[in-house]
Protein backbone atom coordinates (compact mmCIF):
# COMPACT_ATOMS: atom_id res chain seq x y z
CA UNK A 1 0.00 0.00 0.00
CA UNK A 2 1.78 3.41 -1.30
CA UNK A 3 0.94 6.13 1.10
CA UNK A 4 0.37 9.19 -0.34
CA UNK A 5 0.11 13.32 1.17
CA UNK A 6 -1.68 16.25 -0.25
CA UNK A 7 -0.37 19.63 0.98
CA UNK A 8 -3.08 21.26 -1.08
CA UNK A 9 -6.29 20.13 -2.30
CA UNK A 10 -5.86 17.89 -5.45
CA UNK A 11 -8.21 17.80 -8.11
CA UNK A 12 -10.60 14.64 -7.75
CA UNK A 13 -9.93 14.23 -11.40
CA UNK A 14 -6.68 13.01 -10.29
CA UNK A 15 -6.72 11.67 -7.26
CA UNK A 16 -9.42 8.95 -8.66
CA UNK A 17 -6.45 7.60 -11.07
CA UNK A 18 -5.07 6.25 -7.53
CA UNK A 19 -6.88 2.85 -6.89
CA UNK A 20 -7.81 2.71 -2.98
CA UNK A 21 -6.73 -0.43 -2.88
CA UNK A 22 -2.92 -0.06 -3.78
CA UNK A 23 -3.38 4.03 -2.18
CA UNK A 24 -3.99 5.59 0.61
CA UNK A 25 -4.00 9.60 0.05
CA UNK A 26 -4.55 12.21 2.61
CA UNK A 27 -3.83 15.23 4.40
CA UNK A 28 -1.33 14.86 6.98
CA UNK A 29 -0.51 11.23 6.53
CA UNK A 30 2.85 10.10 8.16
CA UNK A 31 5.57 8.76 6.21
CA UNK A 32 4.20 9.33 2.84
CA UNK A 33 5.77 7.40 -0.03
CA UNK A 34 4.91 10.37 -2.33
CA UNK A 35 3.96 13.98 -1.61
CA UNK A 36 1.38 15.86 -4.22
CA UNK A 37 1.61 19.52 -3.74
CA UNK A 38 0.21 22.80 -5.94
CA UNK A 39 1.64 26.02 -4.02
CA UNK A 40 2.45 24.78 -0.51
CA UNK A 41 5.99 25.09 0.88
CA UNK A 42 8.28 22.04 1.01
CA UNK A 43 10.91 24.11 2.28
CA UNK A 44 10.60 23.70 5.78
CA UNK A 45 9.06 20.48 5.77
CA UNK A 46 11.06 17.24 7.20
CA UNK A 47 12.04 14.83 4.59
CA UNK A 48 11.13 11.38 5.77
CA UNK A 49 13.29 8.38 4.79
CA UNK A 50 9.92 6.66 3.79
CA UNK A 51 9.54 9.83 0.48
CA UNK A 52 10.46 8.70 -2.77
CA UNK A 53 9.10 10.81 -4.69
CA UNK A 54 7.35 14.39 -5.14
CA UNK A 55 4.64 16.09 -7.60
CA UNK A 56 3.78 19.22 -8.47
CA UNK A 57 0.33 19.85 -10.06
CA UNK A 58 1.76 22.65 -11.99
CA UNK A 59 4.90 23.61 -13.70
CA UNK A 60 7.05 25.97 -11.22
CA UNK A 61 8.83 23.94 -8.26
CA UNK A 62 9.98 27.70 -6.78
CA UNK A 63 7.81 25.56 -3.59
CA UNK A 64 10.31 22.59 -3.84
CA UNK A 65 13.99 22.16 -2.04
CA UNK A 66 14.66 20.61 -5.42
CA UNK A 67 18.17 20.75 -4.51
CA UNK A 68 17.99 19.08 -1.50
CA UNK A 69 15.42 16.00 -2.95
CA UNK A 70 18.28 15.61 -5.66
CA UNK A 71 20.71 14.68 -3.00
CA UNK A 72 18.73 12.32 -1.42
CA UNK A 73 17.69 10.47 -4.48
CA UNK A 74 14.34 11.77 -4.84
CA UNK A 75 13.03 13.04 -8.26
CA UNK A 76 10.69 15.83 -8.47
CA UNK A 77 7.98 15.93 -11.29
CA UNK A 78 5.89 18.76 -12.52
CA UNK A 79 3.32 19.21 -15.02
CA UNK A 80 4.56 21.20 -17.84
CA UNK A 81 2.23 22.37 -20.55
CA UNK A 82 -0.81 21.03 -18.46
CA UNK A 83 -1.86 24.85 -17.57
CA UNK A 84 -0.59 26.26 -21.20
CA UNK A 85 -3.96 27.27 -22.20
CA UNK A 86 -5.27 28.58 -19.14
CA UNK A 87 -2.30 31.01 -18.77
CA UNK A 88 -2.33 31.85 -22.72
CA UNK A 89 -6.21 33.26 -22.29
CA UNK A 90 -5.16 34.99 -19.45
CA UNK A 91 -2.31 36.60 -21.47
CA UNK A 92 -4.49 37.65 -24.56
CA UNK A 93 -6.80 39.26 -21.72
CA UNK A 94 -4.49 40.99 -20.73
CA UNK A 95 -3.43 42.39 -23.59
CA UNK A 96 -6.51 43.45 -24.68
CA UNK A 97 -7.06 45.05 -21.34
CA UNK A 98 -4.09 47.00 -21.38
CA UNK A 99 -4.37 48.20 -24.77
CA UNK A 100 -7.88 49.13 -24.03
CA UNK A 101 -7.74 50.90 -20.54
CA UNK A 102 -10.55 48.55 -19.56
CA UNK A 103 -9.99 48.06 -15.89
CA UNK A 104 -9.66 52.19 -15.84
CA UNK A 105 -12.93 52.49 -18.12
CA UNK A 106 -14.46 50.23 -15.76
CA UNK A 107 -13.30 52.11 -12.60
CA UNK A 108 -14.49 55.12 -14.15
CA UNK A 109 -17.95 54.02 -14.83
CA UNK A 110 -18.48 52.42 -11.20
CA UNK A 111 -17.60 55.78 -9.85
CA UNK A 112 -20.48 58.14 -11.87
CA UNK A 113 -22.79 59.27 -9.74
CA UNK A 114 -26.34 61.32 -10.84
CA UNK A 115 -29.55 59.59 -12.62
CA UNK A 116 -29.28 58.01 -15.90
CA UNK A 117 -28.80 61.06 -18.05
CA UNK A 118 -25.91 62.47 -15.72
CA UNK A 119 -24.51 59.18 -16.52
CA UNK A 120 -24.89 59.11 -19.92
CA UNK A 121 -23.90 62.41 -20.47
CA UNK A 122 -20.67 62.17 -17.71
CA UNK A 123 -19.67 58.70 -19.59
CA UNK A 124 -19.83 60.27 -23.45
CA UNK A 125 -17.55 62.99 -22.06
CA UNK A 126 -15.48 60.80 -20.24
CA UNK A 127 -14.28 58.15 -22.41
CA UNK A 128 -12.08 59.84 -24.68
CA UNK A 129 -9.25 59.55 -21.56
CA UNK A 130 -9.80 55.60 -22.62
CA UNK A 131 -9.09 55.51 -26.26
CA UNK A 132 -7.06 52.53 -26.86
CA UNK A 133 -5.47 50.69 -29.76
CA UNK A 134 -6.24 47.62 -31.73
CA UNK A 135 -3.96 44.31 -31.67
CA UNK A 136 -3.48 43.52 -35.66
CA UNK A 137 -0.67 44.64 -36.85
CA UNK A 138 0.95 45.01 -33.43
CA UNK A 139 4.01 43.37 -32.29
CA UNK A 140 4.89 40.64 -29.41
CA UNK A 141 7.87 39.83 -27.71
CA UNK A 142 7.59 36.25 -26.66
CA UNK A 143 10.05 35.48 -23.78
CA UNK A 144 10.68 31.88 -22.96
CA UNK A 145 8.86 29.13 -26.20
CA UNK A 146 7.90 26.63 -23.71
CA UNK A 147 4.67 25.59 -23.49
CA UNK A 148 2.79 28.33 -22.37
CA UNK A 149 5.21 31.00 -24.42
CA UNK A 150 4.60 28.81 -27.73
CA UNK A 151 0.75 29.02 -27.04
CA UNK A 152 0.73 32.42 -26.61
CA UNK A 153 2.77 33.15 -29.41
CA UNK A 154 0.74 31.29 -31.64
CA UNK A 155 -2.57 33.20 -30.53
CA UNK A 156 -1.41 36.11 -31.24
CA UNK A 157 -0.51 35.12 -34.78
CA UNK A 158 -4.04 34.49 -35.22
CA UNK A 159 -5.18 37.69 -33.79
CA UNK A 160 -3.28 39.17 -36.62
CA UNK A 161 0.08 40.45 -35.04
CA UNK A 162 3.29 40.21 -35.44
CA UNK A 163 5.31 37.70 -33.16
CA UNK A 164 8.56 37.50 -31.96
CA UNK A 165 9.99 34.92 -29.70
CA UNK A 166 13.30 34.90 -27.85
CA UNK A 167 14.65 31.10 -26.13
CA UNK A 168 18.18 31.09 -26.41
CA UNK A 169 17.04 26.68 -25.25
CA UNK A 170 14.57 26.54 -28.11
CA UNK A 171 14.22 22.39 -28.92
CA UNK A 172 13.76 21.38 -32.49
CA UNK A 173 10.23 19.79 -30.94
CA UNK A 174 9.26 23.35 -30.18
CA UNK A 175 10.02 24.81 -32.63
CA UNK A 176 7.83 22.32 -34.90
CA UNK A 177 4.87 23.46 -32.47
CA UNK A 178 5.09 26.99 -33.08
CA UNK A 179 3.87 28.47 -36.07
CA UNK A 180 5.89 29.39 -39.10
CA UNK A 181 4.96 32.80 -38.66
CA UNK A 182 6.16 33.23 -35.37
CA UNK A 183 9.69 35.07 -35.90
CA UNK A 184 12.85 34.31 -33.72
CA UNK A 185 15.39 37.15 -32.05
CA UNK A 186 19.17 36.18 -30.69
CA UNK A 187 17.94 37.72 -27.13
CA UNK A 188 15.91 39.85 -25.21
CA UNK A 189 17.75 43.04 -25.90
CA UNK A 190 16.90 42.69 -29.44
CA UNK A 191 13.19 42.35 -28.59
CA UNK A 192 12.87 45.93 -26.77
CA UNK A 193 13.56 48.39 -29.53
CA UNK A 194 10.63 47.03 -31.67
CA UNK A 195 7.95 45.11 -29.82
CA UNK A 196 4.52 46.48 -28.45
CA UNK A 197 4.01 44.09 -26.08
CA UNK A 198 6.76 42.16 -24.12
CA UNK A 199 4.99 38.73 -22.14
CA UNK A 200 7.56 36.82 -20.22
CA UNK A 201 7.22 32.70 -19.59
CA UNK A 202 10.33 31.57 -18.33
CA UNK A 203 10.74 30.16 -14.82
CA UNK A 204 12.58 32.31 -11.94
CA UNK A 205 15.82 30.98 -11.67
CA UNK A 206 19.48 32.77 -11.12
CA UNK A 207 19.63 33.68 -14.19
CA UNK A 208 15.99 35.18 -14.68
CA UNK A 209 15.70 37.65 -11.88
CA UNK A 210 15.34 40.76 -12.72
CA UNK A 211 15.32 39.46 -16.83
CA UNK A 212 13.84 42.72 -17.11
CA UNK A 213 15.70 45.87 -15.58
CA UNK A 214 16.10 49.66 -15.34
CA UNK A 215 18.58 49.28 -18.17
CA UNK A 216 16.46 47.11 -20.25
CA UNK A 217 13.13 49.24 -20.02
CA UNK A 218 14.95 52.59 -21.61
CA UNK A 219 15.63 50.36 -24.96
CA UNK A 220 11.64 50.05 -25.40
CA UNK A 221 9.07 52.26 -27.10
CA UNK A 222 6.95 54.43 -25.06
CA UNK A 223 3.37 52.86 -26.05
CA UNK A 224 5.45 49.15 -25.11
CA UNK A 225 3.34 47.02 -22.40
CA UNK A 226 5.17 44.46 -20.20
CA UNK A 227 3.06 41.40 -19.48
CA UNK A 228 4.65 38.55 -16.45
CA UNK A 229 2.47 36.04 -15.90
CA UNK A 230 5.02 33.88 -15.35
CA UNK A 231 6.98 34.62 -11.67
CA UNK A 232 7.62 37.39 -9.62
CA UNK A 233 10.94 38.46 -9.67
CA UNK A 234 11.59 38.13 -13.69
CA UNK A 235 10.41 41.71 -13.90
CA UNK A 236 12.14 44.55 -11.59
CA UNK A 237 8.67 46.23 -10.01
CA UNK A 238 10.31 49.30 -8.75
CA UNK A 239 11.83 49.64 -12.54
CA UNK A 240 8.76 49.57 -14.38
CA UNK A 241 6.90 51.78 -12.08
CA UNK A 242 9.86 54.16 -12.20
CA UNK A 243 9.63 54.11 -16.39
CA UNK A 244 5.70 54.47 -16.16
CA UNK A 245 6.30 57.23 -14.33
CA UNK A 246 8.65 58.85 -16.10
CA UNK A 247 6.35 57.73 -19.45
CA UNK A 248 9.21 55.32 -21.05
CA UNK A 249 6.93 52.44 -21.13
CA UNK A 250 3.07 53.02 -21.60
CA UNK A 251 1.57 49.94 -19.05
CA UNK A 252 2.39 46.43 -17.07
CA UNK A 253 0.26 43.62 -16.50
CA UNK A 254 1.44 41.29 -13.84
CA UNK A 255 -0.26 38.53 -12.05
CA UNK A 256 1.21 39.47 -8.79
CA UNK A 257 0.15 42.28 -7.09
CA UNK A 258 2.33 44.11 -4.30
CA UNK A 259 1.81 47.21 -2.42
CA UNK A 260 3.98 49.29 -5.04
CA UNK A 261 2.13 47.57 -7.83
CA UNK A 262 -1.82 47.78 -6.63
CA UNK A 263 -2.97 51.39 -6.98
CA UNK A 264 -0.92 52.33 -9.92
CA UNK A 265 -3.08 53.98 -12.65
CA UNK A 266 -0.90 52.19 -15.25
CA UNK A 267 -0.76 49.04 -14.05
CA UNK A 268 -2.59 46.02 -13.66
CA UNK A 269 -2.51 43.56 -11.10
CA UNK A 270 -4.68 39.79 -10.80
CA UNK A 271 -4.34 37.49 -7.75
CA UNK A 272 -1.96 35.11 -9.77
CA UNK A 273 -4.41 33.62 -11.67
CA UNK A 274 -2.54 32.04 -14.37
CA UNK A 275 -3.72 28.98 -13.92
CA UNK A 276 -6.84 29.09 -11.98
CA UNK A 277 -8.88 27.31 -14.32
CA UNK A 278 -10.60 23.96 -13.18
CA UNK A 279 -9.78 22.97 -16.59
CA UNK A 280 -6.13 23.50 -15.67
CA UNK A 281 -6.37 22.20 -11.89
CA UNK A 282 -7.23 18.55 -13.68
CA UNK A 283 -4.92 18.70 -16.32
CA UNK A 284 -2.30 19.31 -13.91
CA UNK A 285 -3.59 16.74 -11.55
CA UNK A 286 -3.97 13.80 -13.80
CA UNK A 287 -0.65 14.74 -15.39
CA UNK A 288 1.16 14.40 -12.50
CA UNK A 289 -0.63 11.81 -10.38
CA UNK A 290 0.10 10.09 -13.84
CA UNK A 291 3.89 10.49 -13.39
CA UNK A 292 3.99 9.76 -9.84
CA UNK A 293 2.29 6.14 -10.43
CA UNK A 294 4.54 4.95 -12.90
CA UNK A 295 7.40 6.48 -10.70
CA UNK A 296 6.39 4.20 -7.79
CA UNK A 297 5.04 1.33 -9.74
CA UNK A 298 7.17 1.25 -12.27
CA UNK A 299 10.19 3.50 -11.97
CA UNK A 300 9.55 5.31 -14.64
CA UNK A 301 10.33 8.58 -14.66
CA UNK A 302 8.70 11.23 -17.36
CA UNK A 303 8.86 15.29 -16.53
CA UNK A 304 10.92 15.15 -13.61
CA UNK A 305 13.14 18.74 -12.84
CA UNK A 306 15.41 16.84 -11.12
CA UNK A 307 15.96 13.39 -12.84
CA UNK A 308 16.40 12.29 -16.65
CA UNK A 309 13.39 10.94 -18.44
CA UNK A 310 13.82 7.08 -18.38
CA UNK A 311 11.03 4.81 -19.67
CA UNK A 312 11.82 0.93 -19.50
CA UNK A 313 8.81 -1.41 -20.14
CA UNK A 314 8.07 -3.83 -17.83
CA UNK A 315 10.12 -7.30 -18.83
CA UNK A 316 7.66 -10.00 -18.14
CA UNK A 317 8.40 -12.58 -14.77
CA UNK A 318 11.26 -10.04 -14.06
CA UNK A 319 11.75 -7.85 -11.04
CA UNK A 320 13.23 -4.17 -10.99
CA UNK A 321 15.40 -2.46 -9.24
CA UNK A 322 16.08 1.39 -9.29
CA UNK A 323 19.09 3.42 -8.72
CA UNK A 324 19.94 6.57 -7.94
CA UNK A 325 23.46 7.99 -8.28
CA UNK A 326 26.20 10.68 -8.26
CA UNK A 327 26.86 10.70 -12.18
CA UNK A 328 30.41 9.11 -11.47
CA UNK A 329 32.43 6.67 -13.64
CA UNK A 330 32.12 2.92 -13.16
CA UNK A 331 28.78 3.47 -11.22
CA UNK A 332 27.15 0.76 -13.72
CA UNK A 333 29.78 -2.03 -13.16
CA UNK A 334 29.53 -1.89 -9.50
CA UNK A 335 26.01 -2.16 -9.50
CA UNK A 336 26.24 -5.17 -11.98
CA UNK A 337 29.01 -6.88 -9.88
CA UNK A 338 26.93 -6.77 -7.16
CA UNK A 339 24.10 -8.40 -9.22
CA UNK A 340 26.31 -10.56 -10.63
CA UNK A 341 27.75 -12.03 -7.44
CA UNK A 342 24.37 -12.74 -6.13
CA UNK A 343 23.72 -14.85 -9.12
CA UNK A 344 21.14 -12.92 -11.01
CA UNK A 345 20.94 -12.37 -14.67
CA UNK A 346 19.84 -8.82 -15.80
CA UNK A 347 17.45 -8.97 -17.87
CA UNK A 348 17.03 -5.63 -19.13
CA UNK A 349 18.54 -2.19 -18.32
CA UNK A 350 18.28 1.37 -18.93
CA UNK A 351 20.85 3.67 -17.48
CA UNK A 352 20.47 7.53 -18.33
CA UNK A 353 22.31 10.76 -16.35
CA UNK A 354 21.14 14.48 -15.75
CA UNK A 355 23.75 16.85 -14.40
CA UNK A 356 24.81 15.04 -11.05
CA UNK A 357 22.67 12.62 -11.41
CA UNK A 358 22.29 9.74 -12.86
CA UNK A 359 19.34 6.93 -12.80
CA UNK A 360 19.25 3.00 -13.60
CA UNK A 361 16.00 0.90 -14.03
CA UNK A 362 17.50 -2.67 -14.13
CA UNK A 363 14.91 -6.32 -14.75
CA UNK A 364 16.74 -9.27 -13.89
CA UNK A 365 15.59 -13.15 -13.80
CA UNK A 366 14.76 -13.47 -9.91
CA UNK A 367 14.14 -11.45 -6.81
CA UNK A 368 16.60 -9.32 -5.40
CA UNK A 369 17.48 -10.46 -2.00
CA UNK A 370 17.99 -7.34 0.61
CA UNK A 371 21.68 -7.97 1.30
CA UNK A 372 22.17 -7.32 -2.74
CA UNK A 373 20.27 -4.18 -2.07
CA UNK A 374 21.81 -3.29 1.01
CA UNK A 375 25.34 -3.76 -0.68
CA UNK A 376 24.42 -1.83 -3.87
CA UNK A 377 23.16 0.80 -1.52
CA UNK A 378 26.12 1.30 0.31
CA UNK A 379 28.11 1.60 -3.16
CA UNK A 380 29.76 5.19 -2.53
CA UNK A 381 27.89 7.42 -4.45
CA UNK A 382 24.34 5.96 -4.47
CA UNK A 383 22.29 8.22 -2.90
CA UNK A 384 19.17 5.60 -2.94
CA UNK A 385 17.80 2.13 -4.14
CA UNK A 386 14.44 0.60 -4.69
CA UNK A 387 13.42 -2.81 -5.47
CA UNK A 388 9.91 -1.95 -7.35
CA UNK A 389 7.16 -4.65 -6.47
Amino acid sequence: MYKILTLNEISMAGLKLLPSDRYEVAAGIPDPDAVLVRSASLHDMPITPSLKAVGRAGAGVNNIPVEKLSTLGIPVFNAPGANANAVKELVIAGMLLSCRHICQAWDFTRNLKGDDAEIEKQAETGKKRFAGFELPGRTLGVVGLGAVGREVANAAVSLGMKVIGCDPSLTVEGAWRLSSQVQRAGSIDELLPVVDFLSFHVPLVEGTYHLLNAQRLTRMKKRAIVLNFSRCGIVDDEAVVAALDAGRIHGYVCDFPTGLLKNHPRVITLPHLGASTAEAEENCAVMVVEQVRDYLENGNVRNSVNFPEVVLARSEGAHRLTVVNANVPNMLGQISSALAKAGLNIVDMLNKSRGELAYTLVDVDQPVPQPTIAEIGAIEGVLAVRLVE
